[in-house]
């Protein structure tokens, strides 16, 4: 007999004001003398570069951090291997101290990267093999343009199981593809034991199994830590499996720590303040649609066209007269975006105007949650290039009624192409996702260009 706990995290996002509790947490029961052994393993999306410290340090804060939490492995998420550059995943695991698992991404020469595994063995204290496999979310659009190749979950399983068949007595994913395909992986391949998932932000309080694999997930944020009571036989065979969650908010708090928790986002915003990024003239003193529309003259730049457009909702600040930081961008702009360029025929931008105009009054105060976003609510959408006549229903480009048969490009967000409500961008549109910078890096470089420091 042996008994195994296995705690799990997935979904930080870079929530450090769960950070102490967590991190108490674990450190203590990673030292549970009533079971065999502990494990500790995290599902991707641990940091968010909406945070300040995170986008000051290119994540290496939160790598530091994840050290002190003793994860036995981790895989990523989107927010780690699409929302930084390549250069910067490269590097973003010098320093970690845990081995990262992951399958399904690629070098684009098809090679391995250095800086993870695509499976692992571990062997317990009792001699149970525990093979696990890492898996994250296949968004070819994004990663593609980002110098990575990803390859689909069947794909990637089908490839990877033959190798490692009666090389383990346990099978564990760490996933980052949401609980609707970590249902799928568990139909498709029940020699699964255990799926510790991520990315769809689902808490399972008492996991859920399907077709004799449990899955389980915290949700989101670090408001939840996994719990997971696993037991086998003498011959390592798994004969039960309870999951259970940890509700963060009732863990013991200490006096100190919301000045650690201040002290992280104090050494972001120090860090950030230091990189000053434009002299911004009289006419942007908290004018937020001044912002707005430089911000569409700046994509419509970086992407090459004459038209853009940006919802209102995305600027949670409004720029300053004076000079700019990277961290007024930063909290004006905290979004994970990247520019689109998109080309459409003009019967379809008809459309996709129409869409934009029949969902207008809907979204000016829709709350919006995920898809990038971290602001309040969706806002107004605001044109660079397009005029609507609500009267007429025609739509005018740069001053000309629109050609029905003429291509036009049009620089958007890959958050518009996610959202639900604007069908024909995704369905349509020739899409082409611009990489690395971020929106507010891509609007930052062209304030520094418009308006430089000291004239230079």
């Amino acid at each position: 007999m042996e008994t195994l706990r296995i705690l799990h995290t997935n979904d930080l996002h870079s929530h450090f004001e769960h950070f102490p509790k967590i991190g108490r947490y674990l450190k203590n029961a990673q030292q549970d003398q009533s079971v065999d052994q502990v494990l500790t393993f995290d599902a991707g999306d641990f940091l968010d570069r909406s945070q300040p410290l995170t986008d000051a340090t290119y994540g290496q804060a939160n790598i530091d951090l994840m050290n002190s939490f003793n994860y036995d492995a981790i895989t990523i998420g989107n927010n780690e291997g699409i929302s930084n550059s390549h250069a910067v995943v490269e590097r973003l695991f010098d320093r970690a101290k845990f081995p990262v698992i992951l399958a399904n991404l690629r070098e684009e020469d098809e090679s391995m990267p250095h800086w993870c595994v695509q499976d692992k063995i571990l062997t317990t204290k009792k001699g149970t093999r525990i093979a696990l496999i890492g898996l994250t979310a296949a968004y070819p659009l994004s990663y593609e343009p980002n110098h990575w190749h990803v390859k689909m979950l069947k794909e990637t399983m089908d490839q990877v199981l033959p190798t490692i068949a009666g090389k383990y007595d346990v099978l564990i994913l760490l996933t980052h593809v949401g609980l609707n395909m970590d249902r799928f992986l568990a139909e498709n391949y029940p020699q699964i034991d255990l799926i510790i998932g991520g990315h769809s932000h689902d808490l399972l309080k008492h996991g859920e199994k399907v077709n004799g694999v449990w899955l389980t997930q915290t949700g989101k944020w670090g408001n939840y830590v996994g719990n997971i009571h696993m037991e086998l036989d003498d011959q390592h065979h798994v004969q039960k499996i309870v999951p259970h969650v940890e509700a963060t908010s009732l863990m013991k708090a200490r006096p100190n720590d919301e000045e650690v928790i201040e002290s992280y986002h104090k050494r972001g915003q120090d860090i950030l303040m230091q990189d000053k990024v434009a002299d911004l003239p009289e006419k942007f003193a908290n004018d937020r649609e001044a912002a707005i529309q430089i911000s569409l003259d700046a994509i419509a730049d970086f992407a090459g066209t004459d038209l853009a457009m940006l919802s209102s909702g995305l600027f949670l600040d409004p720029f300053k007269k004076g000079i700019l930081t990277k961290y007024d961008l930063q909290k004006s702009l905290p979004h994970s975006m990247h520019v689109v360029r998109s080309t459409l025929k003009g019967s379809d931008l008809w459309r996709l105007v129409m869409e934009i105009e029949k969902n207008r009054h809907f979204l000016d105060h829709f709350p919006l949650q995920g898809m990038s976003f971290r602001g309040k609510i969706f806002g107004q959408m605001y044109y660079k290039g397009i005029k609507f006549d609500p009267i007429s229903r025609v739509v005018y480009v740069n001053g000309q009624q629109i050609d029905p048969l003429k291509e036009y490009e049009i620089a958007v967000l890959d958050h518009y192409v996610l959202v639900p409500f604007f069908p024909t961008l995704a369905i349509v549109g020739d899409n082409k996702f611009l990489f690395p910078q971020f929106l507010r890096e891509v609007v930052g470089n062209y304030l520094a260009e418009k308006y430089p420091i000291d004239g230079k």
